[in-house]
């Protein structure tokens, strides 16, 4: 497969829920429009910052297929299809293609904690199920399991379609391994906003952001200084927005950016259960931290 660009900063796009939680995807189009037009190059519709554990297949479709026809041709559009099992992950990935998408994301295996050949085994059949370009999505704090550098490298070798990596272990020893062994145009992104930075000096495209959500304009700003030489306006620009990419994290994602969209008044609507509404100490911090740094 052709190298594929999918851009520098994608939003790992939330789910807008109505007051009864039934999705909302008249106000997702408003939300994907939105994200395009503040930074976004490109949307990944339900990965876990999106609800996706709580979403039925029914919901994942038309969600696809909404931001599909909002923002088609004018920013990515990469469907979070991946999960503990192989079959229903290669079903919804047939779909995803039929609805439009530009690709997909595939997390690793949650819960059942496969082996690495079991890895292997799992993305290589999703990816040949399809003619999308796929993304793999790495979070062992999440998945249990962490994806090996040498396991990516024989998916990059033997599956043409296979040709990102949202990597989100924490550790910039295992993106060293990865640069060091992938092919140069595999493209590998940050899963966490405040790795951004460290990882794009060691040669990651991007970054697939909770925080471009609110931030998207100045994450651009950041990665185009950094790529254009003046590291010195990346770093202040990353340290700027530090306290923003930790403090949208002090419960679990996606609560706090979730509330940091209503208090901008794009109202997403609260979570589902297991996940519940930020506390009033959390959402006086996310809006004094927002007011800080002059995004409200």
């Amino acid at each position: 497969m052709a190298a594929v660009d999918f851009g520098r900063v994608l939003t790992a796009m939330v789910t807008p829920f109505n007051a009864d939680l039934s999705v909302n995807y008249n106000q997702a189009k408003k939300l994907a429009r939105y994200l395009v037009e503040n930074g976004s190059d490109g949307l990944v519709v339900c990965g876990t910052t999106g609800e996706s554990p709580t979403l039925a297949k029914e919901e994942k479709i038309a969600l696809f297929k909404a931001v599909v026809e909002e923002v088609g041709g004018k920013a990515a559009v990469v469907a979070g299809t991946g999960s503990y099992d192989t079959a229903s992950s290669i079903a919804l990935t047939k779909e995803a293609e039929k609805v439009g998408c530009d690709g997909v994301m595939l997390v690793a295996p949650y819960y059942n904690k496969p082996s690495q050949e079991g890895l292997y085994r799992h993305f290589k059949a999703i990816a040949e199920s399809t003619s999308l370009p796929v993304v793999l999505y790495n979070i062992p704090g999440r998945t249990g399991i962490n994806v090996l550098p040498t396991t990516v490298k024989r998916l990059a070798e033997d599956v043409p379609n296979i040709v990102a990596i949202k990597e989100a272990a924490g550790s910039i020893d295992q993106v060293s391994e990865l640069k060091r062994l992938l092919p140069e145009d595999f493209a590998i992104y940050s899963g966490d906003d405040s790795m951004t930075l460290p990882m794009l000096s060691l040669g990651a495209k991007g970054i697939i952001s909770v925080a471009s959500h609110v931030a998207g304009k100045q994450i651009q700003e950041m990665i185009d200084a950094f790529s254009s030489g003046n590291t010195t306006l990346a770093a202040n620009l990353h340290k700027r927005l530090f306290p923003l990419f930790k403090g949208l994290f002090i419960t679990t994602n996606p609560v706090p950016v979730k509330t940091a969209l209503n208090l901008k008044g794009i109202a997403v609507g609260s979570v589902r259960l297991p996940l519940v509404e930020a506390t009033a100490a959390e959402v006086d911090s996310i809006k004094n931290l927002m007011q800080s740094l002059e995004l409200l």
